[in-house]
């Protein structure tokens, strides 16, 4: 796949650890469980989006960026891990958040990725309504600074666009090689999916390399058709950058919006119990908004049957403990 080249900076902790779920297979008695800790990745208490930073703001570097403008939900992971990469190479950022829930009270508001993303010293340009149109915003905003003679490098929300995805797409390579040494065979990787641009890199890098290992994404938002309909085109964007042979089949998009609940940034009751199960069971911390919905569904569709006692399902933590802060009032009221 020649990622090398590509401009690449050097943030993140890599590889990442690939573990056996031991307790967490008993306690379920179904396939044996793996997981891929994306939230070891080491910025600013790490999580997926360093994967993507890596390329973007090498591409920013590239074209001579003197400002970083992105864009999240109020405690957005991919906003904290911008503005610390950012600073790791001296650039400001300049943040646009969005209002997507207002149910949880001061700490949803202040605490968690909020706090972090002012102690990293990111400028929260604007606190918008649910449903604004995010990318107009940067856009405007980023036409201003124009004018005043600076040279901004817009981010999307969640880094989802190719330059991004390629983060997954070296995930990828890194998995397949972590399998190879164990000597596993990996029948499913599983993960929360919500912007596209994780399982679209991993799509894109498992079936550049003839890999064959399928990718389910457990949406945490979307509702099938469209989840899977915008990871199809943001893998097949990503597929075009690298130049990869032949296209890549639709059928290969696999998406399961069964545990979105309520929408986004609001726990299910399955949520806030895989939350429990890996913090009691494996000492692992799952965020509750993408990774706590993501292995909700993997251990329903475990209870449902739906995997063999010899599989090997591959789970990949993409991070976020950050944010349970700010969702501590609801954690208090879990009774499992």
């Amino acid at each position: 796949m020649h990622l090398s080249r590509f401009p690449r900076l050097h943030f993140g902790h890599f590889p990442t650890p690939l573990e056996p779920l031991d307790n967490l297979t008993r306690h379920l008695g179904g396939p044996r469980i793996w997981i891929k800790r994306d939230d070891c990745t080491g910025l600013a208490t790490g999580g997926n989006k360093t994967r993507k930073l890596e390329f973007l703001l090498a591409d920013a570097q590239t074209k001579g960026a003197d400002v970083i403008i992105t864009q999240g939900a109020t405690q957005s992971n991919h906003v904290r891990q911008t503005i610390a990469a950012a600073a790791k190479i001296g650039l400001p950022t300049h943040v646009f958040l969005e209002k997507r829930v207002t149910d949880f009270g001061e700490d949803y508001q202040r605490s968690g990725n909020i706090l972090l993303d002012d102690l990293l010293g990111g400028v929260i340009e604007q606190h918008l309504p649910a449903g604004t149109d995010m990318q107009q915003a940067m856009e405007q905003f980023a036409g201003r600074l124009r004018t005043e003679g600076r040279r901004p490098y817009v981010i999307p929300g969640g880094g989802s666009n190719p330059v991004g995805a390629l983060g997954y797409v070296a995930c990828a390579e890194e998995l397949l090689w972590q399998s190879s040494q164990k000597r596993l065979r990996i029948d499913q990787v599983v993960h929360a999916t919500g912007s596209t641009g994780t399982q679209a890199g991993l799509l894109a890098g498992l079936n550049a390399t003839n890999s064959g290992i399928p990718v389910l994404g457990i949406s945490v938002r979307a509702p099938r058709e469209r989840q899977e309909e915008n990871v199809y085109q943001l893998a097949t964007r990503t597929w075009q950058l690298l130049e990869a042979r032949g296209e890549l089949p639709r059928e290969k998009v696999q998406v399961n919006s069964d545990y979105v609940g309520d929408g986004y940034g609001l726990p299910t009751s399955g949520t806030l119990e895989a939350l429990r199960l890996l913090a009691r069971l494996e000492g692992i911390l799952l965020d509750p908004v993408y990774s706590g919905k993501g292995m909700a569904g993997l251990i329903d569709l475990i209870r449902q049957g739906r995997y063999s006692s010899d599989q090997n399902i591959v789970f990949i933590h993409t991070g976020g403990s950050a944010g349970l802060f700010g969702y501590r009032q609801l954690l208090e009221k879990y009774d499992d």
